[in-house]
């Protein structure tokens, strides 16, 4: 891995596990392996390799949603694997916890991979379940922007609370519960009459 890399994979970690203020130039290149120098040859400071760093994990985040989301299959299935997806759930979620870093949310340029991030996340389920309408999935009249926003707050807050209980079974419980909701507004299959 080049010094650059290192230097923005580190300060990955670092943010997720101290935020940005607990998040050093030293601390980051000791993480890296990296000297004072190579750090300032490749960016011009904290805050530029911490936009990087903000955006890597980001387009990961992305990735992460897309690869189950994109999938084939009706719309519950794939938001249902969206939500049961394995997570490190008592670590939170890397693009979720900067939004209650001060620092971060201060910073117009440091927020925007983070609100873009979240906003495409809440477009892409808003867009599967207006497919699944559209299929007669779930029940028309359902307010898809509503039912995204719903499902990432239950992800964000069920680590919350997961964390809060040092235990993954909060998180869980929240994802059990929205999945209830989401199959009460699954439409039901056609019945048939007998005369």
């Amino acid at each position: 891995m080049s010094t650059p890399e290192r230097l923005i994979e580190s300060t990955r970690e670092l943010l997720w596990e101290r935020g940005y203020v607990g998040t050093s130039p030293k601390a980051i290149q000791q993480h890296a392996g990296a000297g004072q120098g190579s750090m300032y040859h490749h960016f011009t400071g904290k805050p530029d390799l911490a936009l990087a760093a903000i955006r890597r994990t980001a387009e990961q985040m992305r990735a992460t949603a897309e690869a189950v989301l994109g999938g084939t299959g009706p719309a519950y299935a794939r938001i249902e694997a969206y939500l049961l997806r394995e997570r490190d759930v008592l670590r939170g979620c890397p693009v979720g916890r900067l939004t209650m870093d001060p620092d971060v949310i201060a910073s117009d340029e440091l927020r925007a991979p983070v609100t873009g991030t979240l906003d495409w996340l809440r477009d892409r389920l808003a867009g599967i379940v207006e497919e699944g309408v559209a299929q007669g999935e779930f029940t028309a009249g359902l307010d898809s922007r509503e039912i995204a926003s719903a499902i990432v707050a239950t992800v964000q807050g069920g680590y919350v609370l997961a964390r809060s209980a040092g235990s993954p079974a909060a998180f869980d419980a929240a994802v059990r519960g929205l999945l209830a909701l989401l199959g009460a507004a699954r439409s039901a299959a056609p019945r048939t009459t007998t005369s």
